[in-house]
């Protein structure tokens, strides 16, 4: 694979063409917050959350099951291991946790798509992981490669996403075992901005790394974060050998993880918001103590996706008052550990792009602007609990991103903004529709949606008074006609074709 990977990075002619006939669609740069996180714990209540967290680790423990070498590497460490049961001595896994980097890079391969994760910065990803797709025409239907392909299209022409995202559907018309390169390929070649690798069985996650190296260079994969990729944590406290057998090949290529417990309140954590946030960090702590473990400073992403639970049907709820205080919470308590925060999106439980969808994501994207998150997974086209992706949700929520961006701007007060002279020049009772400030700011004054409807109502009913949705299928048909691949150097184009057909020719099908 060295080899095929030298060969691509030759020709360094073919790969300027390619750089400047490349089609560019404007992309806006990650969100640098000028705004307040909003923080609804005290010093008191972080304390108390820390100390029991600490109480769960070393009294209770967590479980690494089928995992010899991970229980190993925690006997080294010095913690108290009772088969599978790993319990942690107060204050190890903080102390581990510290080398974790505090922010990271991660490179595209378009570097003016780069992005930086930590701090106040806030990095937008598309929805992840869903077996089904929906559109208007369609209706509900398990999700196809083609429908794959199409998302992510739709997630390179999104201005206000950075993030091409991961598994934005299951494509279940291509084999378990082979899908993953048919994913990646499609992430490294429909688009060129940060993609995430694949975790669902360490030789796939090996797969990733490997074909990161045809693409950007075995030895830039090696000093470099080229992938950020989900390694959820199966709540409460058990690390399968599975999620952390990804975490293990990331962790030891330099790439990061996303360590995040998968929590529906009332049913793998308590029904409290104290109880859930003091689980929450017990077992990012373990986890982001591990990945230390198997390679000191590799880049990690403290995650916290927390829903709550209708106690009737048992569905998961989301847009909940729980569930933003659980996400500010566990906001403060990354911050405290000086880690990037994962949470929030366009979360919802409804089964159409309706309005319950849009209040539960309003709330959701919101609180996670406010929240400080810096990595948020699922920022569009989530749909019916996170078994759905929407076409038409895709596109709405992408534009409301928009505002996400404007509001994390915070508020201006330079001379401009100040309008004194705009005050003065129009005084009493006349208008500032004419006046020099509103010509010169009009164009960049206000935030504008790309997709909803501002027209007169006589305008709109003789344009077939379309409603939301209806718009949403229309932007999407627009995206998908405009779309131009970017441009790739042929020689890595062939070097990853190669290494697709060579690794699926390696292993029969399997649907299992």
């Amino acid at each position: 694979m060295a080899e095929s990977a030298r060969r691509a990075r030759g020709g360094g002619g073919a790969a300027r063409r390619a750089q400047r006939s490349a089609v560019s669609f404007e992309t806006a740069r990650f969100i640098e917050r000028n705004i307040p996180n909003f923080e609804v714990l005290t010093e008191e209540a972080l304390e108390i959350i820390e100390h029991n967290a600490e109480t769960v680790l070393e009294e209770i423990g967590v479980n690494f099951p089928d995992n010899p070498g991970a229980l190993q590497r925690w006997r080294d460490a010095g913690a108290d291991l009772q088969g599978e049961r790993v319990r942690i001595p107060r204050g190890l896994a903080r102390k581990l946790c510290e080398t974790a980097p505090s922010s990271f890079t991660q490179h595209a391969r378009n570097p003016a798509r780069n992005v930086e994760v930590g701090g106040r910065n806030l990095v937008l990803a598309p929805v992840y992981g869903p077996p089904f797709v929906r559109d208007a025409a369609g209706g509900r239907r398990y999700a196809t490669m083609a429908d794959f392909n199409k998302f992510v299209k739709l997630a390179y022409m999104s201005k206000w996403l950075h993030h091409s995202g991961g598994t934005v559907c299951e494509p279940t018309d291509i084999p378990v075992n082979k899908r993953h390169l048919d994913m990646l390929h499609a992430h490294m070649t429909l688009s060129d901005k940060p993609f995430m690798g694949s975790v669902t069985e360490p030789s796939r996650a090996q797969d990733s790394v490997d074909m990161c190296g045809v693409l950007f260079g075995e030895d830039f994969v090696q000093q470099n974060t080229v992938m950020t990729s989900l390694i959820n944590i199966n709540s409460p406290m058990t690390f399968d050998d599975v999620m952390m057998g990804a975490l293990e090949v990331y962790a030891s290529n330099n790439q990061a993880c996303i360590i995040s417990p998968f929590i529906v309140g009332g049913a793998m954590a308590p029904v409290s918001v104290a109880g859930t946030l003091t689980q929450v960090l017990a077992e990012t702590l373990a986890g982001i103590a591990y990945s230390q473990l198997v390679r000191k400073g590799a880049p990690v992403i403290m995650g916290a996706f927390v829903t709550s639970i209708d106690m009737n049907s048992g569905a998961p709820t989301f847009g909940t008052p729980e569930a933003a205080h659980i996400t500010y919470g566990a906001g403060q308590l990354a911050r405290r550990l000086n880690l990037p925060y994962r949470s929030a999106g366009s979360f919802c439980g409804s089964k159409l792009p309706d309005a319950q969808a849009a209040y539960e994501t309003s709330n959701s994207l919101n609180m996670g602007l406010l929240a400080g998150v810096n990595f948020m997974l699922h920022a569009c086209g989530w749909l019916e609990g996170g078994l759905v992706s929407s076409f038409e949700k895709f596109v709405m929520d992408a534009d409301q991103l928009g505002t996400l961006h404007h509001l994390a701007r915070g508020v201006e007060i330079d001379e401009n903004a100040q309008a004194m002279d705009a005050i003065r020049e129009v005084g009493p009772g006349g208008h500032y529709l004419g006046c020099a400030h509103t010509q010169a700011n009009f164009k960049s004054a206000f935030w504008k949606s790309d997709l909803l409807d501002y027209k007169p109502f006589e305008t709109w009913a003789d344009e077939g008074a379309r409603d939301t949705q209806a718009l949403a299928t229309a932007r999407v048909e627009k995206l998908l006609g405009d779309y131009q691949q970017p441009e790739m150097d042929p020689g890595i184009r062939e070097a990853l074709d190669a290494f697709v057909a060579q690794r699926k020719a390696a292993e029969p099908d399997s649907f299992m």
